[in-house]
């Protein structure tokens, strides 16, 4: 092989590897929008670069996948609600105090389900990997709260910071967080149901010498064959066709 063959070689090779790196990067950065939403962008324009903003999202996820996530039990779900309602009743007579207890309250359940709650900023970006659609709500509740520490939040500020909480509360009480998990251990265990039912019905196919009937996806009946056996067409009948 002479040189400029190998060169031809050489930079064919770097080419692909660029286009594969390129449509890597294309791809993660479509995933990354796709589960953000408005946080991506937020954060892209905060750092003011598209490269470490994503790299900042995805340490937020390796950080998140280390804490110790729990999810509400029945009992702590139901007092939580309660709870709720008892604050959001409050703002009728009280709009201050009933904010102050919103925000106590979604602390409360963070604490709870497992985030660290020392660090606001943290906390953000911790809720951030699971429940996006509603951070930057919980960032504008928050900061409204604080506004009307120093007599600075209208009533009408105030009843936005409750619907933000609110909205970020009810999104805390779900478990987004093991959702993946739960539909791929979901997935197992219904696969492997289904092969307990098929060898079950195979055995007791050879066991008593009788004939089981199995349906496919268009409803039609197939029949087992046990060894030696030799199936008929006309064994074979579809639920929608008139067989005289």
């Amino acid at each position: 092989m002479d040189q400029g063959t190998m060169i031809a070689i050489v930079v064919g090779v770097l080419v692909l590897a660029v286009i594969g790196w390129l449509v890597w990067q294309r791809q993660r950065s479509e995933q990354l929008r796709a589960r953000y939403g408005p946080e991506y962008d937020r954060t892209v324009t905060q750092l003011g670069d598209q490269r470490r903003a994503e790299s900042e999202l995805l340490k937020r996820q390796e950080r998140v996948a280390a804490l110790e996530i729990r999810a509400l039990s029945a009992e702590q779900l139901n007092g939580y609600v309660q709870q709720w309602k008892t604050v959001q009743t409050l703002f009728v007579d009280d709009p201050k105090g009933a904010v102050t207890d919103a925000d106590r309250l979604v602390e409360e359940v963070m604490r709870t389900r497992g985030y660290p709650v020392s660090d606001f900023d943290q906390r953000a970006a911790d809720i951030s990997v699971h429940h996006p659609r509603v951070v930057d709500n919980y960032r504008s509740a928050r900061d409204i709260a604080q506004r009307h520490k120093v007599g600075k939040a209208s009533t009408e500020d105030l009843r936005r910071a409750m619907v933000y909480y609110r909205g970020l509360f009810h999104d805390l009480l779900e478990d987004r967080e093991h959702e993946g998990t739960r539909a791929r251990e979901a997935a197992v265990t219904r696969a492997n149901a289904e092969r307990v039912v098929e060898r079950d019905l195979a055995r007791d196919a050879d066991r008593h010498g009788e004939r089981v009937v199995a349906r496919d996806a268009d409803r039609t009946e197939i029949p087992v064959q046990r060894v030696g056996e030799r199936l008929d067409n006309r064994d074979i009948r579809n639920d929608h066709e008139v067989i005289p």
